[in-house]
């Protein structure tokens, strides 16, 4: 389709049987949904909101460095942040503003996995993070269990080991194999 020029029969039929004058429709209110919701006229051109995005996501981005942060979801994200008051802030309904650098306590160990795959998964990634061969109790020193997980790690080591995947010059500590 050419714009400005007359649509052919077969150009009008798919334009029919693609239902693309509803969707067109559609979209339309959704713009004009989200343009009521920034406060913005609706009948912007693409520039114009490009250039209002981009000078929110400056304003947003000056508030953040300062502390500031806007929460979308106030029930749920600052829960996971691990800010108090969270029920409190959600009940009230109103734009919440928190500081984005949180205050550093002790940080939990995750627990080793359980299952054989998920074990093999996690060793791999402690490999692949390290940029020096790892023996089995620095792998365990980064779980909960500490050394109570190390022989199940040696025992994934030797398995992986085995299959090629990682190497060891002394039979002690551990690399990911690199490709040339």
């Amino acid at each position: 389709m050419r714009a400005g020029e007359p649509l052919t029969a077969a150009e009008e039929a798919i334009k029919t049987k693609g239902l693309v004058l509803i969707v067109n429709e559609l979209h339309d209110k959704i713009d004009a949904l989200v343009a009521q919701a920034y406060g913005w006229p609706a009948d912007l051109s693409d520039e114009d909101i490009l250039a209002r995005l981009v000078a929110l996501n400056a304003q947003r981005a000056a508030e953040e460095k300062r502390g500031l942060v806007r929460w979308l979801r106030p029930d749920y994200q600052r829960a996971r942040a691990g800010i108090a008051d969270a029920q409190a802030a959600a009940e009230s309904g109103a734009q919440i503003a928190a500081p984005l650098v949180l205050e550093t306590g002790k940080t939990q160990k995750p627990s080793f996995p359980s299952s054989e795959v998920e074990r093999t998964a996690a060793v791999f990634a402690a490999l692949a993070m390290a940029v020096t061969p790892l023996d089995a109790a620095s792998i365990a020193r980064m779980y909960r269990q500490g050394a109570r997980a190390e022989p199940a790690v040696l025992r994934v080591l030797a398995a992986l080991a085995r299959l090629g995947h990682i190497h060891s010059a002394d039979g002690k500590s551990f690399a990911l194999r690199r490709a040339a």
